[in-house]
């Protein structure tokens, strides 16, 4: 067995603690990666602190995962030592299913998940807190060399997260897009929105993130505590990406659709949905949620990133401040996304 450094948390509001893990012998296809950098989504926090009631404790968090390949198994053909890769939520699927085959891995029944998962081995996985990991082949990513590995690591997640309902629903010149939130997710589907050719506005709740919402290319930003906002831009828009992890008012923000226009959610809250009939009616609007992409689509992701220059906007932190950063990330305190320096673990 491999085996590598990492932090680990026992329980819900457990801090974490220095461990090793160990990591399978390489398989034939298998892809030994030394992790650099893994940022910290907000489903990490959730998992850690048991939120959706299924944690496997003790936990290994991390799905934002950039590194460097170390090892290889006799089979593998994508990948050669030193390349820079990366790992996001997937480390298999069932492979057979019809969204397998349609290359829509974040939609099979029997996908095994980065971490709070059980591999085919029977062991439950563990993410990229850690020094390393081995990943099939078929689930590695190609970085491009572009873009720097810490700021690469969010989009792993974070970055699919925005692109897939983008493309999806048709961001491209020609098209009015809004952001609806500048956080770790937000600020991401701003860039790439605007690298697609839409006029993006972003939206939240804060004046103070004007400057920023420009600066990473919007091209107005409108805070939705003023309520002339929702009267000027009534109608006007054709895609809106709601990034909120909390309940809003659907109907204020669907009035702002045009003719077929679409409000995805990709924010979770933690009550159900409300909507008045009467906002889907008038101008035939649409609601709609997406997760992650397919491997395929997350590496589409990675090569447009890399080609417009697109990466997260990160706060390095050490190994010893992730109970910190959690606490900072529950209260909106972070600009926009914590990554972890793994190289800090061999330092504390």
């Amino acid at each position: 067995m491999i085996t590598a450094e990492a932090r680990v948390t026992v329980g819900p509001h457990e801090p974490f603690k220095p461990t090793i893990i160990e990591r399978r012998d390489l398989g034939p296809r298998d892809v030994l990666i030394d992790i650099a950098y893994t940022g910290i989504c907000h489903s990490d926090i959730a998992y850690a602190r048991n939120e959706f009631g299924n944690t496997l404790y003790p936990l290994v968090p991390g799905h934002e995962i950039a590194g460097v390949v170390s090892a290889l198994g006799g089979d593998v053909t994508r990948f050669a030592v030193g390349d820079r890769v990366g790992v996001g939520c997937l480390v298999d699927s069932c492979r057979e299913c019809a969204s397998c085959r349609a290359g829509q891995e974040q939609h099979c029944g029997r996908d095994i998940k980065t971490y709070n998962s059980v591999g085919r081995d029977g062991r439950p996985t563990a993410g990229g807190y850690s020094q390393r990991i081995a990943v099939d082949e078929a689930f590695v990513l190609r970085i491009p060399g572009s873009t720097p590995l810490q700021n690469a690591a969010p989009l792993l997640c974070a970055g699919v997260t925005m692109y897939s309902p983008l493309r999806r629903w048709g961001a491209a010149a020609g098209q009015r897009v809004a952001i609806l939130g500048l956080g770790g997710l937000g600020h991401v589907g701003v860039q790439i929105a605007h690298a697609l050719g839409a006029y993006t506005a972003a939206l939240d709740l804060s004046p103070d993130k004007r400057h920023d919402a420009v600066r990473l290319g919007a091209d107005e930003y409108r805070s939705t505590s003023d309520p002339g906002t929702f009267a000027d831009l009534a109608g006007s828009l054709d895609l809106i990406v709601n990034t909120v992890p909390a309940s809003i008012d659907l109907d204020a923000y669907l009035s702002l659709l045009g003719i077929g226009g679409t409000l995805v959610n990709i924010g979770v809250a933690d009550q159900p949905l409300s909507i008045s009939p009467f906002s889907l009616i008038t101008n035939g609007r649409s609601v709609a949620g997406s997760r992650i992409g397919g491997l395929a689509e997350t590496q589409e992701m990675l090569d447009f990133c890399g080609h417009h220059g697109i990466g997260a906007e990160v706060e390095v932190i050490g190994t010893d401040e992730i109970d910190e950063a959690y606490n900072r990330v529950v209260a909106g305190d972070v600009r926009f996304r914590f990554v972890i320096d793994i190289a800090s673990m061999t330092r504390n």
